[in-house]
């Protein structure tokens, strides 16, 4: 289950091999074993223009999930895929401005990107009082989810099924 780590941002530092074996037991965890997953670190300032690109929000934001395929082929739940963030060019995509990962790797199938705003995510680990890993799991986990079809804005059921998700799956990396 390789991860692809890209880290676009230089204001706050990351250790990048706890980031992986983190991102690593998120798939497993969420028993995405089979999957290859992009992830694109960025400063508030490239988040707010990929929200702004695909959201049509302007405003940055903590995470932002970009599913390779409508569907996640092994996945158990039958729930439609997270809002369409825009067409194929996705921020990791090549000529996006991201990692070359249009493709998967023999090892996996690449099921999509999920970019974290370092930034954000460490002025919200002070908000909350905890650690700047613990934020960056909890986003990477909500991000992962997305691309494997949860939606917490789709109803209120789905957001409670996918909080209980992330709750399940934060227990087990700990």
């Amino acid at each position: 289950m390789p991860v692809l780590l890209q880290n676009r941002q230089r204001v706050v530092a990351v250790d990048r091999a706890w980031l992986g074996r983190t991102a690593g037991a998120v798939l497993a965890a969420a028993r995405a074993d089979a999957a290859e997953l992009s992830l694109v670190l960025v400063s508030d300032r490239r988040m707010r223009a990929l929200n702004r690109r695909y959201r049509n929000k302007d405003r940055s934001t903590d995470v932002l999930a970009f599913p390779m395929h409508e569907t996640w082929p092994y996945k158990r739940r039958s729930a439609a895929p997270a809002a369409s963030l825009g067409p194929r060019t996705r921020p990791g995509a090549a000529g996006a401005g991201g990692c070359n990962t249009t493709k998967s790797r023999a090892s996996g199938v690449l099921i999509g990107d999920v970019v974290i705003s370092l930034p954000t995510a460490k002025r919200q680990a002070a908000a909350l009082g905890h650690s700047l890993k613990d934020e960056v799991a909890r986003l990477l986990v909500h991000g992962v989810l997305h691309l494997l079809g949860y939606d917490h804005e789709r109803s209120e059921r789905d957001a409670l099924l996918m909080a209980r998700k992330e709750r399940a799956i934060l227990s087990r990396i700990r």
